[in-house]
């Protein structure tokens, strides 16, 4: 479902350059700070990329080095393509030093992708920090002859790609690969990270970068997409030596399935009715009924009760051996306050991972090593132990894992699909909320509290209200502030609960009362700086696919957008 959403109206803003191949390779002076000619900065970048050229004990194509101290530090680091030889590699980074020293003269933080290589340098730390910003692409002129049969070769191709780079090592994160593509062509891709970065951050960059070629460059036999910590590159020729392709695999291993359009589930078989049973006629067995019948009932019934007596003392029994099963795990979550204040650092604002209903929450460890999470009330909260175990119990019953988030998420987007595009009436719910979804036994969603919708014949596209009803945080900017809503209005409040989904957060408005950041901006502000992979509850990172991940939080922030006519229709989110 998420696999298909094009973050355009982001990468828009990052994007620098759109150019055939043909055209110089990129280059970004940042206005971070200057240097001077004979400054001791100047000594120290000169220093560090001349020994980062002529070093030869590395080999692998990966440098970063550090070179001086406090403000006169320069950090520097450099990657050359998996497929280059050392001479190669060190051939493309002297050019690279010389040219960027030229075009750059005087700027402390600088980068340049060059040919088969990449140089960067600043004066902060940059290294093992995920920047998918900025994003340059370049496209080959010429135009394939089935687009779609094209992207359904390219895109598995990618994602398998993607998959095996992030989980490279420490020294090389590089996959590349050739299939048959349509037109008896074939297609060859590339993808690299950075191998300072995790197999989550990599995989992160590298899905930014592939969720542009549609906007960029759809159709296109070849595209070339490069950003500070990864790169991908595809082209219908030989652009690297098919030698280094790594042997296939004994047994083929199938492409997980794409993401399908999804289909309502069926309604449910009619109940059919047992047929009669076939009784004997006569007047002796009506006779026999009329004496037996009242006889036989009566025991049946004294018999009933005192089944049903004993079922329900039996499951109160087990309520209560239950319950306080449940209070003693949750009583030794206790802890003295000496304890957890040396746990948590004397609650640091290092440790905060953030806040719930009832104050803030900080991670910390105890003597043994163990980590825990600790929530401190906040003034003025009404959470007491019943509270407290309460919610004890519950994160210990109802912690999702990745795939049932996934699976909530597509489930609201079928119901909201069917109630936008499928009902014979159209129904904006106008109050969607995580309140207001409902999940039963095995996880599936349900759209409750239809209290607040309004129904639309099947041309009408919007409507007006003097009676804003709906839950801040959730509802629209044209709605709060004009009375304004449509289809649109609910895809704005679907976005907020894929991303409370997605980051484990509860969203937050101004009247809430609190001087905390929503998450909306909080979202924005991390996309904005390459760091998404801070946005994923830390609690499904380490089981959960990154792309599928990525290409939710795209979705999110599609439908949250505050220009309703930038939000996708409903259709295009499948």
């Amino acid at each position: 479902m998420c696999r298909s959403i094009l973050p355009f109206f982001f990468y828009l803003s990052l994007l620098h350059l759109i150019t055939p191949t043909a055209q110089r390779e990129p280059y970004v002076c940042y206005e971070t700070g200057n240097y001077t000619s004979n400054s001791t900065y100047r000594a120290n970048l000169e220093s560090l990329l001349a020994s980062m050229s002529s070093n030869t004990d590395i080999d692998y194509g990966f440098y970063n080095f550090s070179a001086g101290e406090n403000s006169d530090k320069v950090n520097s680091i450099a990657l050359c393509r998996g497929d280059r030889t050392p001479d190669e590699c060190r051939t493309c980074l002297n050019a690279s030093s010389y040219d960027l020293l030229q075009v750059c003269p005087n700027q402390k933080e600088a980068i340049t992708w060059y040919g088969d290589c990449s140089l960067r340098y600043s004066h902060r730390s940059i290294f093992g920090v995920m920047e998918s910003s900025p994003l340059y692409a370049f496209y080959n002129t010429a135009n394939v002859s089935d687009v779609e049969g094209f992207n359904q070769v390219l895109r598995p191709l990618l994602d398998r790609l993607i998959k095996r780079a992030a989980s490279g090592n420490s020294t090389r994160k590089f996959a590349l690969a050739s299939v048959p593509a349509p037109a008896f062509q074939t297609l060859y891709a590339l993808v690299e990270c950075t191998p300072d970065l995790d197999e989550l951050e990599c995989s992160y960059c590298l899905v930014a970068a592939q969720q542009f070629i549609p906007q960029c460059c759809d159709g296109k036999q070849g595209g070339k997409y490069v950003t500070p910590s990864c790169d991908l590159r595809y082209e219908v020729y030989p652009f690297y030596d098919p030698a280094a392709e790594a042997p296939p695999p004994s047994t083929s291993t199938p492409s997980p399935p794409q993401p399908q359009q999804p289909v309502l589930p069926p309604s449910p078989p009619p109940i059919k009715a047992l047929p009669p049973t076939e009784g004997k006629g006569g007047n002796s067995s009506r006779t026999a009924l009329v004496i037996v019948v009242p006889i036989v009932l009566s025991g049946v019934v004294i018999i009933s009760f005192c089944i049903c007596v004993f079922y329900l003392r039996l499951r109160k029994q087990r309520e209560e051996v239950e319950t306080v099963d449940q209070i003693g795990r949750s009583e030794s979550l206790q802890f003295d306050f000496g304890t957890i204040r040396v746990a948590t650092g004397d609650f640091s604002d290092a440790n905060k991972l953030g806040k719930g209903g009832f104050g803030f929450v900080y991670k910390g460890a105890l003597p043994n090593g163990k980590e825990i999470a600790v929530k401190r009330l906040s003034k003025g909260s009404a959470q007491g132990d019943p509270e407290f175990k309460n919610e004890v119990i519950s994160n210990q019953k109802y912690k999702l894992n990745w795939e049932m988030r996934y699976k909530i998420i597509e489930g609201i987007a079928r119901g909201l699909l069917y109630l936008h595009e499928d009902s014979q009436l159209r129904i904006i719910h106008r109050d969607l909320k995580a309140s207001n979804i409902l999940l039963d036994k095995d996880m599936t969603p349900k759209i409750a509290d239809f209290g607040t919708a309004r129904l639309f014949v099947r041309d009408q596209t919007q409507g007006n209200t003097n009676r804003v009803v709906g839950t801040y945080g959730y509802m629209p900017p044209e709605y709060v502030i004009h009375g304004n809503f449509s289809v649109k209005s609910d895809v704005f409040s679907f976005g907020v609960l894929v991303l409370e989904i997605v980051t484990g957060r509860k969203n937050t408005s101004p009247r809430d009362g609190e001087n905390e950041e929503g998450l909306l901006s909080y979202v924005w502000k991390n996309w904005r700086a390459g760091t998404t992979s801070k946005l994923v509850d830390p609690s499904v990172t380490s089981t959960s696919p990154a792309t599928q991940i990525m290409r939710c939080i795209h979705v999110g922030l599609l439908c949250v957008q505050e220009n309703v006519a930038n939000r996708p229709p409903w259709r295009q989110l499948f």
